[in-house]
């Protein structure tokens, strides 16, 4: 049986990072932590993305009053308020915002999103 994908994104990137990164110095040690760092931010995507892009998908269609996938509601989302169609002050933009950015930072680089002090308190705003 072959392990889920996360499973061997996991194992690849401990194997980087806790038994080749010690051997090596200079270039290919820096290297090597980024091709763990990469693993994990893939290990991160592929647990956390599908419920960020559904809680997304949602916030787009009460903003935008119409069904269709993240993307397509995302490019709506940007024209509509290009056009001044959706003003900056529409109920739930900010809080949709703030959530969208919160999920890109929780697979990009989750210690954004795990320190308090950087700017979460805003984010109830």
């Amino acid at each position: 049986m072959i392990p889920p994908a996360t499973a061997l994104l996991q194992a690849t990137a401990d194997y980087l990072e806790h038994e080749l990164l010690p051997t090596l110095d200079g270039y290919h040690r820096f290297q090597t932590r980024i091709a763990a760092n990469v693993l994990r931010i893939a290990l991160r995507e592929a647990e956390l993305a599908p419920a960020h892009d559904a809680a997304a998908r949602a916030r787009l269609q009460a903003l935008l009053h119409r069904e269709g996938d993240t993307a397509t509601l995302d490019r709506a989302l940007h024209d509509a308020i290009a056009s001044g169609a959706i003003p900056l002050d529409a109920p739930g933009l900010v809080q949709h915002l703030r959530q969208s950015l919160h999920g890109a930072l929780d697979i990009n680089n989750p210690r954004w999103t795990a320190h308090p002090h950087r700017g979460t308190d805003h984010a109830t705003q």
